[in-house]
């Protein structure tokens, strides 16, 4: 599916081309993790990444999930993956990484949810973790 991108976070520096060029080169391997797990990604017609800060996101995470604050990634099974600035910027020095890298991450993680992954228990979540970081390390060495 294409990806369509939307900024709506204005408070944290981040490199959007690059964000959105890491997402665009992860996207064939989560569609190839998709094939092994059987997840929707491949069929729907589009993916909206959207880049939210922190009030916008803890509203979606509010009035969706009905819990307090912000998150890192909400996926809606539609193809709607929303993403945390100011979440990204905050963990992204606590993981060593950049908000952009950060960010990337989380919408890497939102595509594996469409590719039919889980993370609400121990051991899909640790088989999750290692597949978006593996997923990102790749995608960055293609930029290169």
């Amino acid at each position: 599916p294409p990806l369509q991108f939307a900024h709506r976070c204005c408070s944290v520096r981040y490199s959007r081309r690059v964000f959105e060029s890491l997402v665009r080169a992860a996207l064939p391997l989560c569609l190839a993790e998709s094939e092994k797990t059987g997840g929707p990604l491949a069929q729907l017609p589009v993916v909206e990444i959207t880049v939210l800060g922190r009030s916008a996101m803890a509203r979606v995470h509010r009035d969706f999930l009905g819990e307090p604050g912000p998150t890192d990634a909400i996926t809606f099974p539609y193809g709607e993956v929303l993403v945390c600035a100011t979440v990204a910027a905050a963990r992204a020095r606590e993981f060593g990484n950049t908000p952009t890298l950060e960010l990337a991450l989380y919408a890497i993680h939102g595509l594996l949810h469409l590719a039919g992954h889980d993370d609400t228990a121990p051991a899909p979540a640790r088989r999750m973790k290692a597949a978006q970081e593996r997923i990102l390390r790749t995608a960055a060495t293609l930029q290169l």
